[in-house]
């Protein structure tokens, strides 16, 4: 028996039983002050039943999601967020970015936060350097930052952040060592540039529970190369987004379901003779990329 005949199995009067259930707990939060609470809770409750009506969730499978979640809650700390994983392995928050950042012009596509993002990172002048000593490829990042009319966004608040080139990010140290993360303005014209590192693929931590959830079902935990972005200007609807490396091989499948055709840009390999663009004298012999991203900022009322 599949598990569709299972599901249609289910008697007349079983059936009226279970809808009686969720019927009396969503009327129980009728008397809510706050509507949308209301319409939250009842929501959750009428769609969550249907999931265990659906696959007939048996007890067993329940507790194993009770201890699924109680490890989440036990290995979630100020630097590790793995219901934010959770969230992200199962494309909830790609869907809630697709949800809260509607289309508008051809203003900048927005993905994931990550869980790796850290208020107070250190500021950087313009054509600073973000890595921190970090190891990588060091990487040249400019752009403008404009509204959806061309209009250059002065002092528009960047932030960047990134893993090094063994896949970890720095707060992922217990030492607390600061590498491959910064802010910066744009200028009066609206232009940015820094220095990073190219980006590399790595695995998302897993070693909880969602690393075990994504073994058990044949994933791979890893994310494809990318740089974090988040930008911010008054009047405008805040931006957080990345970009990748195009030809990354795991552009099809990026463990947190981030990637964008619109994001992936041309990251342009340059020997370690060739002149850099600010001229800065590289370590001997090091090879680097650039990358261009010009950042374009929907208004805040297209929120």
């Amino acid at each position: 028996m599949n598990q569709t005949q299972t599901v249609t199995a289910v008697s007349a009067e079983q059936s009226a039983r279970e809808q009686e259930l969720t019927d009396k707990v969503a009327a129980s939060f009728a008397e809510a002050r706050d509507e949308r609470l209301k319409y939250l809770m009842q929501s959750l409750v009428k769609h969550t039943h249907a999931f265990v009506r659906e696959v007939r969730l048996s007890e067993a499978e329940w507790n194993a999601c009770i201890k699924f979640l109680t490890a989440a809650g036990h290995i979630t700390n100020d630097r590790r967020q793995e219901f934010v994983l959770l969230s992200d392995v199962l494309g909830l928050s790609m869907q809630t970015i697709a949800v809260n950042n509607e289309a508008y012009k051809d203003a900048t596509e927005a993905t994931v936060f990550g869980p790796f993002f850290v208020d107070d990172a250190p500021l950087i002048d313009q054509g600073g350097d973000i890595s921190g000593g970090a190891p990588g490829e060091p990487c040249w990042v400019e752009g403008t930052v404009t509204d959806t009319d061309g209009n250059p966004i002065p002092n528009a608040r960047i932030e960047v952040w990134e893993a090094d080139d063994e896949g970890l990010y720095d707060v992922q140290h217990a030492d607390g060592r600061t590498y491959g993360r910064a802010r910066l303005f744009s200028d009066a014209q609206g232009n940015y540039k820094f220095w990073a590192l190219k980006p590399t693929p790595y695995p998302i931590p897993n070693d909880g529970p969602v690393g075990g959830l994504l073994d058990a079902v044949g994933r791979s935990p890893y994310r494809a190369s990318h740089l974090h972005f988040m930008v911010v200007a008054d009047g405008y609807r805040t931006l957080v987004t990345h970009i990748f490396v195009r030809g990354d091989e795991l552009l099809d499948s990026d463990s947190v379901f981030g990637v964008k055709e619109s994001l992936v840009k041309d990251f342009h390999s340059h020997a370690a003779t060739d002149t850099t663009p600010d001229g800065r004298q590289l370590t001997p012999g090091q090879d680097w990329t650039d990358v261009r991203f010009d950042i374009v900022l929907a208004p805040e009322t297209a929120a």
